[in-house]
């Protein structure tokens, strides 16, 4: 699960357009508490073997989540989004120990929440989660 958590990382982090986005914060698993927005936090939510033809494999859905706190409109979080899809969508990941069969976009999910403020308090941030289908094989 490291392997393709790393490639994930990777590649967004050299994908300049989402990264400038973002300001360069990307965490994995949860947003630190008190980080700016907008940002981008993505985990593993399911792994699940998928063994074939003598080779072992799984899929794991990876789950996207950006966050954005721009009040005037939402295409702050629509551009985030927009270039999250723009690397990610049919990807080709380096994985080490694993050949990438598939990296497929499954749905978007728009939410506004009620998060904790910096200062105290919540604010009202748009919450986009984009799930993938990673489906590996080991080499």
């Amino acid at each position: 699960m490291k392997a393709l958590t790393d490639a994930i990382w990777g590649k967004c982090t050299s994908a300049t357009d989402l990264y400038a986005d973002i300001a360069g914060r990307l965490f994995k698993g949860r947003a630190p508490q008190g980080a700016e927005f907008p940002y981008v936090v993505f985990f593993v939510v399911t792994d699940n073997p998928d063994n074939a033809f003598a080779k072992d494999g799984d899929e794991a859905i990876v789950q996207f989540s950006a966050f954005s706190t721009q009040k005037d409109g939402n295409s702050e979080i629509e551009k985030i989004v927009s270039d999250l899809r723009a690397i990610y969508d049919d990807v080709s990941l380096t994985i080490t120990g694993h050949t990438l069969i598939g990296f497929a976009w499954q749905n978007t999910v728009p939410m506004i929440e009620d998060l904790p403020a910096t200062a105290g308090g919540t604010v009202e941030a748009w919450h986009y989660a984009v799930d993938y289908l990673a489906t590996r094989q080991e080499s």
